[in-house]
């Protein structure tokens, strides 16, 4: 799964994602998912629809700037940044930690 573009227009980058409780570190090159990038690393994930508007693949965000590229999210729960949906998000940040 490939996440979609940036709404505001921006270009991907690879981004580093740490994985607090499984205790590793993953490289999410651009154009590819979080979930996806995860997946390959042996962790396993509940997902859905893979297209950001279900919320199973909802995550908790431990440290970092999620950029929201899902449907489901209201505004209030973005601005907080505090979960993100893995399958379509990116980061604002060049690293994100998340709860899995």
């Amino acid at each position: 799964m490939t996440a979609p573009p940036d709404p505001a227009g921006g270009a991907d980058t690879a981004i580093e994602v740490e994985l607090a409780l499984s205790g590793r570190t993953v490289t999410v090159p651009p154009g590819t998912s979080i979930l996806s990038a995860v997946e390959e690393a042996g962790v396993q994930v509940l997902s859905s629809c893979r297209e950001g508007t279900c919320g199973t693949c909802e995550t908790p965000v431990l440290d970092g700037v999620p950029e929201h590229r899902d449907s489901l999210l209201t505004e209030r729960e973005r601005a907080a940044g505090d979960t993100m949906l893995i399958c379509v998000s990116r980061a604002r940040t060049p690293r994100l930690v998340l709860e899995l």
